[in-house]
């Protein structure tokens, strides 16, 4: 059983390793290429633009009044995780700048685009993946929603739409797309890391032959099946609903399955970022075994 302290720490190690990520992808990819970042990381790119400043002391300079305002508001404890994923965080810049190295690849600017949204999403993925942050965003957006009931990702990307806007101050419209590029692979990285690399599908069946379903789903894939009332409104009839968690490559063989027991089964599906349940895990490693 892992107890409190070493939950912190294993916590702080991955913190720390996905600050120095981020850092690496920042200092070696978006800054010589001017590949603008959203978000507060981007502003102290304006300022090295502009004023040549360094990254690490407008980073600090602008997110630790944050963090001691999130601290007032939303305890010391909460705070503590976002602090160190900071300090590591400007620390690395801070590091990796005294530490010369180029990265060749050709000057092709889509690919130093790909590579720089992929490293930040790397990193940025460990860091919200153990509770950390790498920047004041999500206090004045945590702010924002607390005072005003604007939703917390529509602050987020507020700032960065403002952050990209002043950044055509030091970048052309051509160097503008890279960056939004860049920035769309560091969501999905980030996504992908920060949910356990879950690619799950979440499926609502209402079929007259549910309980047969319901029996193949948990004997050949091997997970468990939740039945749901419910009542048609046209029909005004009684319906058994099963709802399942399977993968794609699961999903596609119930699919095919419902195609061949009940045609005129309804499915819907959608995506599951993620499952958090010991019994998800178990009925799976309990029913199936194939390609083992």
């Amino acid at each position: 059983m892992v107890n409190q302290h070493q939950l912190q720490l294993k916590n702080i190690f991955f913190i720390t390793l996905g600050a120095a990520t981020y850092a690496f992808g920042f200092v070696y990819f978006n800054l010589p290429n001017k590949i603008a970042a959203g978000g507060l990381a981007g502003l102290t790119m304006v300022f090295h633009a502009l004023f040549d400043i360094d990254p690490t002391y407008t980073g600090y300079l602008i997110n630790l009044p944050l963090i001691l305002l999130g601290a007032y508001l939303f305890g010391r404890r909460s705070m503590l995780y976002t602090l160190w994923g900071i300090f590591s965080m400007y620390g690395f810049v801070w590091l990796f700048q005294r530490l010369p190295m180029v990265v060749d690849l050709q000057q092709d600017a889509l690919v130093v685009s790909l590579f720089a949204g992929i490293i930040a999403g790397l990193g940025g993925g460990l860091v919200f993946r153990n509770g950390g942050t790498i920047g004041g965003s999500d206090i004045i957006a945590r702010v924002l929603e607390h005072k005003t009931g604007i939703h917390l990702n529509q602050v987020l990307l507020g700032i960065d739409i403002f952050v990209m806007t002043i950044s055509l101050t030091y970048i052309n419209l051509n160097q503008m797309m890279y960056a939004l590029i860049a920035s769309f692979i560091y969501s999905q990285v980030v996504k992908l890391v920060e949910n356990g690399g879950y690619a799950l599908r979440g499926l609502f069946i209402i079929s007259e032959k549910h309980e047969t379903i319901a029996d193949y789903i948990m004997k050949e894939l091997g997970r468990g099946v939740t039945y749901f009332k419910a009542g048609g409104a046209y029909t005004k009839a009684d319906k058994e609903v099963l709802y399942v968690a399977i993968n794609p490559t699961e999903t596609r063989e119930l699919k095919t399955y419902l195609a061949e027991v009940d045609p005129q089964a309804f499915v819907a599906i959608s995506s599951v970022d993620e499952i958090v349940s010991p019994e998800f895990v178990i009925s799976k490693s309990k029913y199936r075994n194939r390609g083992r």
